[in-house]
């Protein structure tokens, strides 16, 4: 009895000292946050604490989020924090995230916070392609993740390479065309700089509302299987219900909207959608886990109240919040365009301050280079004085060489002329040397055209003193048959011959004179004109340093010619004499 008291005192004193709180970590998109919380705490305590810590109004689109051996599972709100299937390891780790997606984010998300996370939540997503996302799709909403990190475009921050370290494009996409990061940065940067003149919450807008459009965005996928066993996905969004095969997440075989669905009910692991249309037939299938079966439970009916509750009338909540949004917008605008109208007259500012500066040492360097130029012109009289100094001197020396140039010319002259007298000279010597040339030339020919008609001569007198001789042998012999033979150097005084029979009579001694005389009067001939063409050669060695050859006569370059080659009239001709000898 006293045993059970002291181990009943004991269990009481433990209780006692139970711990009172426990930790959690909520990991949103952005940051991790941490929190003590209360035993007694159910689900809906530290969602409102983690709302209000973010200053969250739109609380309906988000819960808490934790996993749970192969799926996931949200916080219930009206549970006990720590009577639900949380990790049991403190801190415990729940994830802040989007339970249930807008029909349309740009009318339905008011606050800038919700539009934040949502944009966050869904960026993560497409990188991690749980949600499809064509490439061209991709680019663009790479530009407008872009710009809601970095605000406008500015050519002079945004150069190259500021985005190599940003994971900005699914790797499916990626690798499914052959560019380098380069490439990929350069058409990311293209469309970025298109989007000037938008804020960065405008641009996370957006992105949500090209986001909304993918065929993806806001379903949630589950396995199941229909009544003939077929493998098949269900997809639950703020639509309706959506049947898939089960290798296709895109195109659905079937809808059901929730304004077509009378009531949704399932009994240990089946599903049962009926629709409003009685004609329709009811959809069933099965789910193999009941955590699965809870979920998709949850998810119905959120999705289904948030469809209802669009199309009400706005609470008065959502009224005062749409209302503060307004105005916050508007306040904003007024701001943007005060701080875009600040901008614009700090710029012009800047410009004018630039374009002074600009002046300012535009005119420090005009004064700079007028106080150099100056310096320079005083430099240049001096060097010109020295200048001119030495130009008078050297003007005066110049002088003294001119009279000195002038005195040579008037001698070159003087040479010139004596030269060109003695080249006149040498030139008439030369012609009369050619003349005589010519004469003795013609003298010679004449003279041998007397001896050859003397040697004719002489040859027809011996032969006419043969023919005399041979008649007088004959008159003899006749005498000395006759007579007795006188004395044969005796000859008649009166013996005479008759003109027919001999023309001529010239002793031996006679010939043989004139033969010496013709002799004689050839050799001195020829020893003239050896002497003649010594000396015409000796002239024409003494002008031939004087002669211009650009003024040669075409007959003056044919008689060089001549001479050169040995031929000319004269040769001609006494070459035809020769053959006329021979």
């Amino acid at each position: 009895m006293a045993s059970a008291l002291a181990a009943r005192l004991g269990l009481n004193s433990r209780a006692r000292k139970a711990p009172r709180s426990f930790h959690v970590r909520i990991s949103t998109a952005e940051s991790d946050m941490e929190f003590s919380c209360e035993v007694k705490w159910k689900g809906r305590d530290l969602f409102d604490l983690v709302c209000r810590t973010l200053g969250l109004r739109e609380t309906w689109f988000f819960g808490l989020r934790y996993d749970i051996k192969d799926t996931v599972a949200w916080l219930k709100m009206e549970k006990k924090v720590l009577d639900q299937e949380v990790p049991k390891e403190e801190p415990i780790t729940l994830h802040f995230l989007a339970k249930f997606y807008p029909e349309n984010a740009e009318e339905e998300l008011v606050q800038d916070i919700t539009k934040h996370l949502f944009f966050l939540q869904v960026k993560k997503k497409i990188l991690e392609e749980d949600i499809h996302c064509p490439p061209e799709a991709s680019v663009l909403l790479a530009s407008y993740a872009v710009h809601a990190k970095y605000g406008g475009y500015d050519p002079d921050v945004h150069t190259p390479g500021f985005l190599a370290a940003e994971d900005l494009l699914p790797k499916r996409v990626i690798n499914l065309y052959q560019m380098t990061a380069e490439m990929w940065e350069e058409r990311i940067t293209a469309c970025y700089a298109e989007h000037r003149g938008r804020t960065r919450d405008e641009a996370e807008m957006e992105y949500l509302k090209i986001a909304q459009d993918l065929d993806m965005y806001g379903v949630h996928h589950f396995s199941i299987r229909n009544q003939k066993g077929t493998d098949l996905l269900l997809g639950v969004d703020a639509l309706g219900l959506h049947i898939y095969e089960a290798n296709d997440r895109l195109t659905p075989k079937c809808s059901f909207p929730w304004n077509e669905i009378r009531n949704i009910s399932y009994s240990d692991r089946e599903f049962t959608i009926k629709p409003v249309d009685k004609k329709t037939n009811t959809f069933k299938f099965n789910s193999s886990r009941l955590r699965v079966n809870k979920l998709i439970l949850q998810l119905c009916m959120g999705n289904h109240g948030l469809f209802i509750r669009r199309r009400r009338v706005d609470s008065l909540e959502v009224q005062q919040m749409k209302s503060q949004a307004r105005e916050e917008r508007a306040r904003k605008q007024v701001e943007r365009q005060r701080l875009q109208r600040e901008k614009q007259r700090r710029d012009e500012a800047e410009r004018a301050r630039d374009e002074l500066k600009r002046r300012l040492i535009q005119l420090q360097d005009e004064a700079r280079v007028a106080n150099d130029a100056l310096l320079r012109s005083e430099q240049t009289a001096d060097l010109l004085a020295e200048k001119a100094q030495i130009a008078e001197e050297e003007a005066k020396l110049l002088a003294l060489k001119a009279a000195e140039a002038e005195a040579e010319m008037q001698r070159v002259k003087a040479s010139a002329t004596r030269g060109q007298e003695e080249r006149r000279l040498l030139e008439h010597k030369m012609l009369e040397a050619e003349m005589l040339a010519l004469k003795m030339a013609e003298e010679s020919e004449r003279r041998a055209l007397e001896a050859e008609q003397l040697k004719q001569d002489l040859q027809e007198a011996k032969e006419s003193e043969c023919r005399a001789k041979h008649k007088l042998l004959e008159i003899t012999s006749r005498t000395v048959s006759a007579a007795p033979a006188p004395q044969s150097d005796s000859m008649p005084p009166d013996l005479s011959f008759s003109r027919e029979n001999l023309s001529f009579d010239f002793k031996d001694s006679d010939m043989k004179r004139l033969s010496m005389e013709i002799e004689k009067e050839k050799v001195e001939y020829m020893e003239k004109s050896k002497h003649l063409q010594e000396q015409l050669n000796e002239l024409k060695t003494e002008i031939e340093s004087l002669k211009m050859k650009d003024r040669e006569t075409p007959l003056d370059v044919i008689h060089n010619q001549n001479s050169e080659q040995g031929t000319g009239r004269h040769s001609n001709f006494k070459k035809m004499l020769k053959r006329g000898e021979g």
